[in-house]
């Protein structure tokens, strides 16, 4: 090639300018965030065997309340059969109207994520198969938040079993009458401050959830005081 012809195929490349460099995410680039953006595909933190977790499930929006009770009662089915997996447990629950809290125990990282999973699908199924839809069911991945010391046991706990109470006094401006949530394993509990209560009307089928393992469910818990049915988590009275 002669000196005139590489000089003009110099001057071609160099025309294109410098090469875009990746600086990192821009301030508002992608989709925006909605009101409520869904957990993100994010490495999830160890998990020790000894410690339980709360763990929540939302599903998407136009699906039917997940409080009906025919879903309860299917759901309540579904998750009798698989509550006890040897390596991870759903110890207890409650049903909103568009999530699910459940308290779990797993020997690890992996059977929660297994563990989950298989709830994840039979819920999906169960709402899929009551509704009479199709199609996906649940917002994103499921929310966990390991549960490290009695404290944060005692107060997961009433907030699972008591949520219902918390969203109506929200929308109330009160608690409602007392009595214990069908949506949830209250009636399973044995740690009510009023023992009594979680008896009467106790039914003669087997539990949907399984016994807890872990010190921390099963007595560390009670350090911090039983739960009185009539506590309302996360909500003080305006006025």
């Amino acid at each position: 090639m002669s000196d005139e012809a590489e000089s003009a195929v110099q001057l071609a490349f160099d025309g294109l300018g410098p090469r875009p460099r990746w600086d990192g995410r821009r301030t508002g680039a992608g989709r925006p965030a909605g009101p409520r953006p869904r957990v993100q595909h994010r490495s999830r933190p160890s998990f020790p065997p000894r410690c339980p977790a709360h763990a929540t499930l939302r599903v998407r929006h136009g699906v039917a309340s997940l409080r009906t009770r025919r879903f309860v009662r299917e759901f309540q089915e579904s998750l009798r059969a698989s509550c006890e997996r040897g390596d991870f447990r759903v110890v207890h629950y409650s049903l909103q109207r568009n999530h699910a809290h459940l308290i779990v125990e797993a020997n690890g990282a992996s059977a929660l994520a297994r563990g989950m999973k298989s709830v994840a699908a039979r819920l999906a199924l169960a709402v899929n198969r009551v509704f009479e839809r199709s199609g996906p069911v649940l917002d994103g991945r499921y929310h966990v938040r390991v549960l490290r010391t009695p404290r944060e046991v005692r107060n997961a706990l009433a907030y699972v079993l008591l949520n219902a109470r918390r969203h109506w006094a929200k929308a109330h401006g009160a608690p409602p009458s007392l009595r214990i949530d069908e949506a949830s394993s209250g009636r399973w509990f044995n740690g009510w401050l009023d023992g009594s209560r979680a008896r009467e009307g106790e039914p003669a089928d087997e539990p949907e959830v399984a016994e807890p393992r872990t010190w921390l469910v099963r007595v560390g818990w009670t350090r911090h005081g039983l739960v009185d049915p009539a506590e309302v988590p996360g909500w003080a009275r305006k006025g």
